[in-house]
């Protein structure tokens, strides 16, 4: 079994090095194909070269076809821009503008193009056909991932293939005895680093597909034997929820993209207790900066001077990161600066040193104002989280004359809990009692709601909003 290369110059290229990899595949709810075949065939209809040095526009309905098209571009387009799947329709111009994209790569319908220019349209299916052959050098292809913000134009954020493997060790030997898994969609950040791990280590990947409920996905990663599994806590607390969540056995569950608070992390240890359970620090601009495995919430303040090759500094309290691991720039002419002076990024989040730990308090642009007062709603949630009885809870802001805004928490219970109108009202007491304790009074929730279920955008993240 060959070695992986410790850089390659594009991921068919690092197939290609890893030789026969039996038994490793790429699998969805519907299609399944070997990491041999990924490297010598196209979904592209053979005509992938015809892309060669364009500026690539993927958008394809399902993952798994933007994964093969990802393998096939990688190399031979100049730049590759991965569409989410709940990119807003009136989104597209914008995007296709600012990358200055001259070709895009569908599997169904083709967006609006915006400006207009030549732009070659090329079609994209789940199933592998034989390639014309490689011609001409590979391309340092750039790879352009769009921001999950909640409101107004995306954000059209720089990498490499170097910039989004650099946290991934490619010189270890494949092993078929790992199968990774994970919730998030490989068109955004997070999911994309696992994509790349299974690609450039020779491990078997399970996607999600967007048909299927959590607990459907949860039962087919089980009876394919999944052992390493990452999503978003709010991924991992809607998991938990479902019964189909006591099905795998994972020997790794790794959480990032949202605060990991304590709650989460006793509740996933509490499930998977063989597990080893960890959750890392990333975000799409400033790349992987670190990872946690102490089971924790917040990380050691060693990990700020120790970290092998990530430069970190804590400036008004927010966390700011300097690597190789970053991305380049944002795209566009009056896009905002990505780096200061120094190389770092400005990561927007608040921490805060307690007893020799850091602790995420929240996002600086998420805080709340409650009469001059700010909130920081993770925080919150966090204490809440703690109750044994809560499965995730969602702290927003309710509108005030007096004081502006009011802080008002909806609660998920879990499954069984609070059956009886007086168990809910002892519950909520209880809430309300933990978060006297805990917080300044400003922060303690003016009304605890308890809801069936919280809503989850695609990228992962508990959807926020103010009423």
């Amino acid at each position: 079994m060959k070695m992986q290369p410790s850089s390659p110059k594009s991921l068919c290229d690092a197939l290609r090095d890893a030789g026969d990899l039996p038994g490793r595949v790429l699998m969805d709810a519907d299609s399944q194909i070997s990491f041999s075949d990924l490297a010598s065939g196209s979904a592209l209809y053979g005509r992938g070269d015809e892309l060669r040095d364009r500026s690539v526009l993927l958008a394809t309905k399902d993952q798994f076809t933007a994964a093969l098209a990802l393998i096939e571009l990688d190399g031979v387009a100049r730049r590759i821009v991965l569409c989410p799947p709940d990119l807003p329709l009136e989104h597209f111009p914008y995007v296709m503008d600012t990358a200055e994209a001259d070709a895009v790569v569908s599997d169904g319908a083709t967006p609006r193009t915006g400006k207009v220019r030549p732009v070659y349209f090329s079609p994209c299916t789940r199933k592998i056909h034989l390639r014309n052959g490689d011609h001409g050098e590979r391309n340092k292809t750039e790879w352009i991932l769009l921001t999950s913000g909640t409101t107004g134009a995306p954000k059209l954020v720089a990498h490499t293939l170097e910039s989004l493997a650099g946290a991934i060790r490619t010189n270890v030997e494949p092993s078929e005895s790992i199968i990774w898994s994970t919730f998030y969609d490989i068109r955004r950040y997070g999911g994309l680093q696992i994509f790349l791990r299974a690609i450039l280590t020779g491990t078997s990947l399970i996607l999600s597909s967007a048909q299927e409920s959590t607990g459907d996905f949860l039962v087919r990663a089980a009876a394919r034997g999944v052992t390493h599994i990452s999503g978003t806590p709010s991924h991992w607390r809607r998991a938990l929820m479902s019964p189909s969540a006591r099905l795998i056995t994972p020997r790794y569950v790794r959480l990032s993209g949202e605060i990991a608070d304590q709650g989460v992390l006793n509740h996933l240890r509490s499930a998977y207790p063989h597990a080893r359970i960890s959750h890392a620090f990333a975000s799409t601009e400033a790349g992987v900066a670190f990872e946690v495995n102490d089971e924790t919430a917040g990380f050691d303040a060693n990990v700020i001077e120790n970290t092998p090759d990530v430069e970190m500094k804590i400036v008004d309290q927010t966390l700011r990161i300097r690597s190789a691991r970053t991305a380049s720039r944002y795209l566009g002419e009056s896009a905002p600066v990505l780096k200061d002076a120094e190389g770092f990024v400005d990561t927007a989040d608040i921490v805060q040193l307690r007893n020799g730990r850091y602790f995420f308090a929240g996002r600086r642009d998420g805080m709340i104002n409650v009469g001059g007062l700010k909130i920081y709603p993770e925080e919150i949630e966090e204490v809440i989280n703690r109750h044994p009885e809560v499965q995730m809870a969602l702290v927003r802001t309710k509108q005030n004359p007096i004081t502006g805004a009011l802080v008002v928490a909806d609660v998920v219970l879990k499954s069984g809990q609070g059956s009886a109108l007086r168990d809910l009202s002892a519950i909520q007491q209880d809430i309300l009692l933990l978060c006297r304790e805990a917080l300044s009074s400003h922060k303690v929730p003016a009304a605890v709601h308890f809801v069936s279920q919280l809503a989850v955008a695609e990228s992962g993240k508990v959807m926020r909003r103010s009423a």
